[in-house]
C-alpha cells in the first residue's frame, strides 16, 4: 500500500495574515507542496513579464493632458529593454534627442515631474494617474508651479537630474516602476530630489517605495511626497538629511 504523505500545518502560518510575502509555504516530504510550487512559477512569471512590459507612451500622453501641462515624450541612450538591463549606466543619461527636445522648455518652476518606466512599466500603467491626481491639485493649491510632465522611456532613476537640471527646476520628482518581487510585479516608487543636478548620488534623494493596491495607497503617498516637497523647500535640502517626522509633528 501507498505511504499516505500528510501535509503538517506551518507553525508560522498565523503571519499570513499581516503580508502577502511567501511565507509559511508548508512542504510535502522534502518538498513543497504542488499548489505553492506552481504559485512560485506563476509570481516568477509574472514579474518577468513586469520587466519586460513596455510603457505606452502615446496613451499616457492623452491621458495627462487633463492635467493641462505640457507633456514630453524624452528617451535614455539604452536603445533597447536588453541594453537598458545590461547598461544601466545608459538609463541615467538622455539621448540627444531628448537633451535637445529641452532646450526650448526652459521656464524655472518649482517641481518638475518625471514618470518612468524602470523595471516595470505595468506599475506606471497601474498607479501614476491615481497618484497624479491627487498629488497635482495639492501643489496647485500651495502655490507650486508644476514644469512639463516627462515622460521617459528606458529610464533609471537618475535621469530625473539632467531632466531637471535641464528645465532649471528647483525640485524633482520621478515615479518609477520597481524591480518586481514574488509578491507584487505592479509596485511604483517615487523618488524626490532637491536643487536636482547630474551627478548626485542617492543619498541626495528621498524615497517612498511600494505604491500599488495592496502597499501604500495614492491618498497617502500623495499626502507623504506632499509633505517632503514642503519640508525640502523649507530646509532646502534632501535626502538622508530630510527626515520623515509627519507623524512626530505635535507629540
Amino acid at each position: 500500500m501507498d505511504k499516505i504523505i500528510k501535509h503538517e500545518p506551518d507553525p508560522l502560518s498565523f503571519l499570513k495574515e499581516f503580508t502577502p510575502a511567501r511565507i509559511a509555504i508548508g512542504s510535502t516530504g522534502s518538498s513543497i507542496p504542488t499548489k505553492q510550487s506552481l504559485e512560485f512559477k506563476l509570481a516568477h512569471a509574472h514579474a518577468r513579464d513586469a520587466v519586460y512590459s513596455v510603457m505606452d507612451s502615446e496613451e499616457l500622453t492623452e491621458i495627462l493632458m487633463q492635467f493641462n501641462l505640457p507633456v514630453l515624450q524624452l528617451h535614455s541612450r539604452a536603445e533597447s529593454r536588453a541594453q537598458y538591463l545590461q547598461r544601466p549606466d545608459l538609463g541615467r543619461l538622455l539621448d540627444e534627442y531628448s537633451i535637445n527636445r529641452l532646450t526650448d522648455q526652459i521656464t524655472g518652476d518649482d517641481v518638475v515631474i518625471i514618470i518612468a518606466d524602470g523595471l516595470s512599466a505595468m506599475a506606471i500603467d497601474e498607479n501614476a494617474l491615481a497618484l497624479l491626481q491627487l498629488l497635482i491639485p495639492k501643489f496647485s493649491a500651495a502655490k507650486l508651479k508644476v514644469g512639463p510632465l516627462c515622460l521617459v522611456q528606458q529610464g533609471r532613476v537618475a535621469i530625473g537630474d539632467p531632466i531637471a537640471d535641464a528645465l532649471n527646476a528647483r525640485l524633482s520628482i520621478i515615479l518609477i516602476g520597481e524591480r518586481p518581487g514574488l509578491s507584487a510585479a505592479d509596485s511604483m516608487g517615487a523618488y524626490l530630489t532637491y536643487n536636482p543636478k547630474p551627478g548626485l548620488k542617492d543619498n541626495s534623494r528621498n524615497c517612498i517605495s511600494n505604491i500599488r493596491p495592496g502597499g501604500l495607497d495614492p491618498a497617502t503617498a500623495a499626502d507623504k511626497i506632499f509633505y517632503l516637497v514642503q519640508e525640502a523647500f523649507k530646509r532646502k535640502l534632501s535626502g538622508v538629511e530630510l527626515k520623515d517626522n509627519e507623524g512626530l509633528l505635535g507629540e
